[in-house]
């Protein structure tokens, strides 16, 4: 199984060199992945709270690295006009020499979608048109159409992606319908951990689901990697996220914890750090080690 790490979002302003330290200890200290989260502002009875823009910081973090995969947990497609995240996505994945997957979902927190004018209204209908689009473009086509909220003439992705296959996609939702657009095209879905109540345990029923959802539109469920988000929760005396049936304990039973969530049938894990600091990161990498053995 691989294993992650979400980069800060809101639980506390974070400034970018303290950001590049994390990236590059998390490269270092073996970890297979690093996420950012896709949103603009929050404001949900605390303070208003808004993280620093995805694209840019994944291009940044592209450019520390050299090996540990990145990718946005998970981009809003209707804040975006497809055609421009296609070639963002693009850009960004050459920077970082093929090492970007492109998790996408519909949005959900309309306090974003009403500050930046965007329109939160059929956002699901925005999202299958915008998908399709997107998807359409990384895979090298030419892209003529007209739709209900995009129209495109000619477009295409120039220069060229070096990769030999596009961008991989991975869909960061549970919606029925969200499922059914996408399934049959990415190669990876995400679930956040409150879908499962970060309860190891509760993963099985949530993959049972995704099965029948694979059946439906004649996806091969054993094609598709699978992977969630977990929030590990350290104890210390640093802002905090809020518990969520966090993982608590000692090194050893969190890596317990992880043994259960491979053991439930996931590919790749996402580790989300309460609080997240360097030295969290250094901890959460050190419950890797013991679950690698």
């Amino acid at each position: 199984m691989k294993i992650g790490v979400q980069l800060p979002e809101v639980e506390r302003v974070v400034r970018w060199p303290e950001v590049r330290r994390m990236a590059v200890l998390a490269e270092d200290a073996g970890f297979d992945s690093l996420w950012v989260g896709d949103h603009y502002l929050y404001r949900d009875g605390s303070d208003e709270r808004g993280p620093w823009e995805a694209w840019t910081q994944l291009a940044a973090i592209a450019a520390v690295t050299s090996r540990i995969e990145i990718g946005p947990l998970v981009a809003s497609l209707p804040f975006h006009n497809p055609a421009v995240l296609a070639k963002m996505a693009s850009t960004v994945d050459e920077v970082a020499g093929g090492r970007l997957t492109l998790g996408v979902g519909s949005g959900w927190n309309t306090t974003e979608f009403d500050a930046m004018g965007l329109p939160f209204s059929r956002r699901v209908a925005r999202f299958e048109e915008s998908f399709g689009i997107v998807r359409r473009l990384l895979a090298g086509e030419t892209v003529t159409m007209s739709g209900e909220f995009y129209e495109l003439e000619q477009c295409v992705l120039l220069p060229v992606s070096q990769r030999d296959r596009p961008v991989p996609m991975m869909i960061g939702s549970m919606g029925p319908r969200m499922l059914d657009i996408t399934l049959a095209h990415v190669d990876a879905w995400n679930a956040w951990f409150a879908e499962f109540d970060n309860r190891p345990e509760l993963i099985a029923p949530v993959l049972q689901r995704l099965r029948h959802a694979c059946d439906r539109v004649g996806r091969d469920f054993a094609t598709l990697e699978k992977s969630v988000a977990l929030l590990l929760d350290f104890g210390t005396d640093e802002p905090r996220r809020g518990s969520h049936n966090a993982i608590t304990g000692s090194a050893a039973q969190m890596a317990q914890s992880l043994h259960a969530v491979a053991e439930a049938g996931i590919d790749h894990v996402q580790l989300v750090l309460d609080p997240i600091t360097e030295a969290t990161v250094t901890q959460a990498a050190e419950v890797a080690a013991l679950f690698r053995g």
